[in-house]
């Protein structure tokens, strides 16, 4: 059975959410899913929207209407999987905790803007890690609000040159979780479509959008 998947990109441009967006419908599109993109959030209110069996929001900075995001999240805890990176999922919707319950996690500095750091594998013997090495990377180092409850397959830890007090925190980089019966995937990994260009970081969202769509065989 083919299985669908809806992409939503917008938001500003600095995120290169268009781009992504069809980064993203190029790696699903490659495993057989039909995917739909659209641009902005309208999709998210459609009654049918529980009839995708993958949601990927590539939206920076965004905002969502009450109904929609109440949709959103009563198809997700029915078994629609949840997947994105960077800010276009884990800092769209600031205002909405609800949206933020769960993902999983809240943005909330990235020290330096784009530096060099290295991306430490925490579950190597998980799936979605399996045969990829700590690795170095050069981006936005996220430093994140995260959920506690989050299984965490990858971190980075901070130095205290930007600010002395969060000298050697572990912060998580990628995870994964459940809400209701639907699976959410994140990696902190993807300030612009080009990063997907590294393998190790293209890998990891490949294998977790994968891992988060509903299974063809329940």
């Amino acid at each position: 059975m083919t299985r669908k998947a809806l992409i939503t990109w917008g938001g500003r441009e600095f995120h290169t959410p268009k781009q992504s967006a069809l980064v993203i419908r190029d790696m699903l599109a490659a495993h057989d899913f039909e995917v739909v993109v659209e641009n902005g959030t309208t999709a998210y209110g459609d009654p049918e929207l529980a009839s995708f069996d993958l949601i990927i929001p590539v939206i920076t900075l965004g905002t969502i209407e009450k109904p929609e995001l109440q949709n959103l999240l009563q198809a997700v805890r029915g078994g629609t999987g949840l997947a994105g990176f960077h800010a276009t999922m884990c800092d769209t919707f600031r205002m909405e905790t609800d949206y933020q319950f769960m993902t999983g996690g809240q943005w909330v500095k990235h020290p330096g803007d784009i530096i060099d750091y290295r991306i430490n594998i925490a579950k190597p013997s998980d799936p979605i890690m399996r045969g990829i090495s700590d690795f170095d990377y050069r981006s936005e180092q996220y430093y994140m609000h995260v959920d506690p409850s989050n299984e965490v397959l990858a971190t980075t830890t901070f130095t205290g040159e930007y600010f002395g007090w969060i000298d050697g925190v572990v912060m998580p980089v990628v995870w994964k979780r459940r809400f209701g019966t639907g699976r959410v995937f994140y990696s902190a990994l993807g300030h612009t479509f080009e990063e997907f260009k590294v393998p190790q970081m293209h890998t990891i969202m490949e294998r977790g959008l994968l891992w988060a769509a509903r299974s063809p065989n329940p």
